[in-house]
């Protein structure tokens, strides 16, 4: 019979043997980069203060501990690096502007993490067919900027547009404060040049409108999250720039005249975005000092319309629709901005709420359902945190015009951020089941990641979930590509 300390020690020799097994394969990828495939030294970082940087994005809900960081500039040496993780059974981990917020680009067990950030080149345009082609690690206001300059324009944006890269843009098929009138990144995505966790090089769509050649491999890569391959290089519609842009801020005090107001400008309006915050999002806003009241009065939620009024007689319309709304007594109050520097300071009222927040260390849960069922909805959730967290701020915002909404539970000052995630789990299969309830999703535009895997399954049946598998093994045999991500194979 084998003693327990045996059987102690055997498991911690055997832990020693792998993970010097481990160091040796990382650092033979290493060498063969460095001598065989011209990667200089520049290109490869092992540093402690590296690897924490690199290692990780906005989540914290796990401990970077990558292996090192690899700067690939073209895709033949990202080619390279995935053909040796093959060769070694070392799992590649994708790095963009790591702004991510479901923990789809830790490297959180020893793995090589391949940044993209020497891979931001802008390439060719092509002007008939308002496209441009550029590289993964283009950061995604370098080409809103771009598009600008061209008297065109991109329009996926979101907060952390001046630091996230359009690979992981691509990889989580982001989404945003456009959606309604503009979609995902789905939408703006022609073409892609993938490495595939094989290690081959494909070339996918290249670009076509109109390409009926059977499946259409590159919307498969758009959200995988990196764990079918790397996107190298993509080809990017433009649009006609918006013309004369307003905003509205509104104030109602019941959260279906919120939807009322949306039926309302949409019968009658393209609008281009419709954002909603709550009074615990004003609240922390004013708190904070960094924008101005609305309007004098407070009311329990706030909408944020914006539509393009290039001619007076749209004008008319959205403030006919205005003041039919206020006389329905749907609105308590409003303001429309007068000038693009006013629409500016409006649009901070939403865009600051993310920032001002993030200092109570937010449990953030980021949900979608029809918008038909949007009020039903949050009522529900808002009936399960109050029920089991009464003592727990909680702050709503989001995009719902496109039925997308983030909760965020606010940590309190007294209570540690480990027993605050703990208590904050406990309640996730409420808020699940509800999302389920209503045929949604459990992560709208931040992807699955590892901090929505768990719960994959109430937005996915078992049977979608073997076809995912089974995909990724034909794009990734080996399961060097983000390993644990999405779900587990």
């Amino acid at each position: 019979m084998t003693s327990l300390a045996s059987q102690s020690n055997t498991t911690a020799q055997n832990d020693s043997q792998t993970t010097t097994s481990h160091t040796a394969a990382v650092q033979s990828i290493l060498s063969s980069l460095l001598d065989v495939h011209q990667f200089d030294p520049s290109q490869i970082k092992t540093d402690s203060e590296s690897l924490e940087h690199w290692g990780k994005d906005w989540t914290k809900h796990f401990a970077p501990a990558a292996a090192a960081i690899v700067f690939p500039k073209t895709t033949e040496q990202v080619q390279a690096i995935v053909l040796l993780a093959n060769e070694h059974n070392v799992v590649l981990t994708p790095s963009g502007g790591r702004t991510g917020l479901s923990a789809g680009a830790v490297a959180a067990n020893g793995e090589i993490v391949v940044s993209m950030d020497k891979m931001n080149h802008i390439g060719q345009f092509y002007p008939a067919d308002r496209m441009v082609e550029i590289e993964a690690g283009v950061v995604t206001e370098q080409l809103q900027q771009f598009a600008e300059s061209k008297d065109l324009y991109y329009p996926v944006d979101f907060a952390s547009a001046g630091s996230s890269q359009i690979g992981g843009n691509i990889g989580t098929n982001a989404g945003g404060i456009k959606v309604i009138r503009y979609g995902m990144t789905r939408q703006w995505i022609m073409g892609l040049t993938v490495v595939t966790g094989k290690g081959d090089i494909l070339q996918l769509n290249r670009g076509m409108v109109k390409n009926a050649t059977g499946y259409d491999l590159r919307q498969l890569f758009i959200g995988s999250e990196g764990t079918l391959g790397l996107v190298t290089h993509a080809q990017i519609k433009l649009e006609r720039q918006p013309q004369d842009l307003n905003v509205m801020v509104l104030g109602m005090d019941n959260f279906n005249d919120v939807m009322n107001v949306l039926s309302a400008f949409q019968a009658k309006i393209d609008l281009t975005a419709f954002e909603f915050f709550d009074d615990v999002a004003i609240d922390k806003l004013m708190a904070h000092g960094q924008v101005q009241e609305p309007f004098e009065s407070r009311t329990k939620f706030y909408t944020l319309l914006e539509f393009e009024a290039p001619y007076e007689p749209i004008m008319d319309k959205a403030m006919a629709i205005f003041e039919e709304c206020m006389e329905q007594g749907w609105v308590v109050d409003g303001v429309m901005s007068q000038s693009l520097a006013q629409a500016e300071e409006l649009w901070k009222l939403r865009e600051y709420i993310s920032e001002t927040i993030s200092v109570f260390t937010p449990y953030k849960n980021d949900v979608s359902v029809l918008i038909s069922y949007v009020p039903e909805f949050i009522a529900e959730i808002d009936h399960i945190v109050s029920s089991n967290y009464p003592d727990f701020e909680v702050c709503w915002f989001g995009h719902i015009g496109d039925g997308n909404l983030h909760l965020n539970i606010l940590k309190p000052e007294n209570m540690s951020k480990d027993d605050f995630f703990s208590e904050c789990q406990i309640v996730n299969k409420y808020v699940f089941e509800t999302v389920q309830k209503y045929g949604g999703s459990v992560s709208a535009e931040h992807g699955v990641g590892m901090t929505k895997k768990p719960y994959l399954n109430y937005s996915r049946s078992e049977t979608e979930i073997e076809y995912l598998r089974a995909v990724k093994k034909v794009f990734d045999p080996n399961n060097i590509m983000n390993r644990g991500k999405i779900f587990d194979m």
